[in-house]
């Protein structure tokens, strides 16, 4: 059946999703067929006189509490870019109608017990049909995600074989997390406080990899000094839901690179200060204060622009060979940067990658595709030496 739209933004009434929206429409102006849709036409309104754009992008409504709903918007379009989270209140029924109608989806999940419960229940039907899912398709965990995979190329070129000792260190990342990234740890753990054996999954770097257990990894819980960088790092809070998903990359794509070890942390500086200042990080619990942004609120456009980001990293052989990879980013981590890394992960769909039906990652998907448009529309850098 020939659908009506090339994308549809659901949730577009929210801070992200207005974001994207604005991406969609100021990055690619004319390009493509897209929508937007919410619970309220009337907001939808209001949104689309705000932004500027008349009529020219149609409105739909659909709800989270109404499948029927869903599934009628997934029939319409061939990529759904969601932004209605936490997704484990609200986006189960969501991706149950995209694997059964064949339709792709993205969105910025960081929540890994609800992926692997996705995963358990759709992949299957998403394979039968032909629906391509990717989760995480923000700042977690695009970043780490492609940065190990260009990480691993680079290998491949020096020392032709992959390496299998890696690690990905926060330089620098100025912006914060978003609100609802925040929600989505708070449900996770108040899901784990329900149900105590989420807290073994939640443990687990391989549990979005079904079948396979590899090595064991880092904990990445305190701080430690690094001599690979000569200096002090922190554990970083995305490094939970980052490295699973990198351990999922290189499960689908058959372990090109082996059984590999990679950790995620922040680098916190040289010296005793340095040492302080991890410790100091180490204690600190973002989600202890409610004074950060709630869910559909976010910083202002300066604020925004005012960020960035920087991720290095490391390949180690086991004979001491060593090589780098750079990813950055030119505006805030939670809002700027994420909002273009999802409406491009959702033209990457449209315009350049097939690929088979299933529950994926970018970097599996997508992986140099997307990195192209990243660096061409969403103020990204990959290098590597």
């Amino acid at each position: 059946m020939a659908q009506d739209f090339d994308i549809i933004v659901y949730g577009a009434t929210g801070f992200t999703g207005r974001l994207v929206a604005e991406h969609l429409a100021s990055a690619h102006p004319g390009r493509g067929r897209w929508a937007m849709a919410g619970r309220s036409l009337s907001k939808l309104e209001a949104l689309r006189a705000e932004m500027g754009i008349g009529n020219d992008v149609p409105l739909l409504t659909a709800n989270a509490d109404d499948p029927a709903s869903l599934r009628a918007m997934c029939q319409r379009t061939k990529v759904v870019i969601s932004t209605v989270g936490p997704y484990q209140l609200y986006g189960s029924d969501l991706v149950a109608a995209c694997a059964a109608t064949g339709t792709a989806y993205v969105d910025l999940c960081g929540e890994p017990a609800w992926m692997r419960e996705m995963i358990d229940a759709h992949e299957a039907e998403a394979k039968r049909t032909g629906a391509r899912i990717v989760f995480s398709c923000g700042f977690d965990s695009i970043p780490f995600d492609l940065g190990v995979l260009t990480l691993q190329e680079a290998a491949a070129r020096r020392f032709g074989a992959p390496v299998r000792r890696v690690k990905g260190r926060v330089r620098q990342m100025k912006g914060g997390f978003s609100g609802g990234t925040a929600a989505s740890l708070k449900a996770t753990l108040a899901a784990a406080a329900r149900q105590p054996m989420l807290v073994k999954l939640l443990a687990d770097p391989f549990a979005l990899t079904p079948g396979h257990k590899g090595p064991a990894q880092p904990s990445g819980l305190i701080p430690e000094f690094d001599p690979t960088l000569n200096a002090w790092v922190a554990p970083f809070i995305m490094a939970p839901i980052n490295t699973k998903n990198v351990h999922r990359t290189n499960f689908l794509l058959g372990q090109p690179w082996g059984d590999i070890v990679y950790d995620e942390m922040v680098v916190a500086g040289l010296g005793d200060i340095g040492k302080a200042a991890a410790e100091a990080l180490a204690k600190l619990n973002p989600l202890a204060s409610d004074k950060g942004p709630k869910p559909g609120e976010g910083p202002s456009r300066e604020e925004r622009e005012a960020g960035h980001f920087d991720v290095l990293f490391v390949g180690l052989t086991e004979d001491g060979g060593r090589c780098e990879a750079v990813v950055t980013g030119n505006r805030d981590p939670g809002y700027g940067c994420t909002s273009k890394m999802l409406g491009e992960s959702a033209l990457c769909l449209v315009e350049d990658v097939a690929g088979a039906g299933g529950i994926w990652t970018p970097g599996a998907l997508m992986g140099a595709a997307l990195r192209t448009r990243l660096e061409r529309h969403a103020g990204m850098s990959f290098t590597a030496a």
